[in-house]
């Protein structure tokens, strides 16, 4: 395999993985009672504990997607480049 697929694997890789963290991120801004009603049902948590979750879920998923995916994706790019 060539750095060429490789590089169009991870870019689309990439923004997939973005395109999920910002549905994330606007489920939760827009449809947080509705989410913490569902996962309320489960788990019996306070509204700060339920807040520092999700965004501690979204940080570690953003940095998953920049050492997993982003960081490969330079690293090609720069290699190709020389």
């Amino acid at each position: 395999m060539n750095l060429d697929f490789w590089f169009r694997f991870l870019l689309s890789s990439v923004l997939i993985n973005y395109i999920i963290l910002m549905l994330w991120f606007l489920a939760f801004i827009f449809a947080r009672d509705w989410i913490k009603q569902v996962h309320g049902k489960w788990f019996h948590l306070s509204d700060a504990t339920f807040d520092a979750i999700h965004y501690g879920g979204m940080a570690v998923y953003k940095v998953g997607i920049l050492m997993f995916n982003l960081v490969p994706l330079m690293a090609i790019y720069f290699m190709g480049k020389s």
